[in-house]
């Protein structure tokens, strides 16, 4: 079974994208439980709108903390 982990991001359209330009690959934040989270910037792309990256956001991940799956909550 997988782990969760919450995040909540607020990432502008010039933030991400800086992402296309190679200039970050990664995502740094702090979860809702403290933990410090870095995942690939990528996972985020199919939830990028024109306002950017907004919202509360679950990881899975298996028991060598690989990314599992991502999808956006409410």
């Amino acid at each position: 079974m997988p782990k969760s982990i919450v995040v909540d991001l607020h990432i502008s359209p010039e933030q991400y994208q800086r992402h296309y330009q190679g200039a970050v690959r990664q995502v740094i934040c702090t979860a809702r439980d403290g933990r410090k989270v870095q995942f690939p910037s990528a996972i985020l792309q199919r939830f990028v709108t024109h306002t950017g990256i907004h919202g509360s956001f679950c990881l899975d991940i298996d028991d060598d903390n690989k990314l599992v799956s991502v999808r956006q909550i409410t």
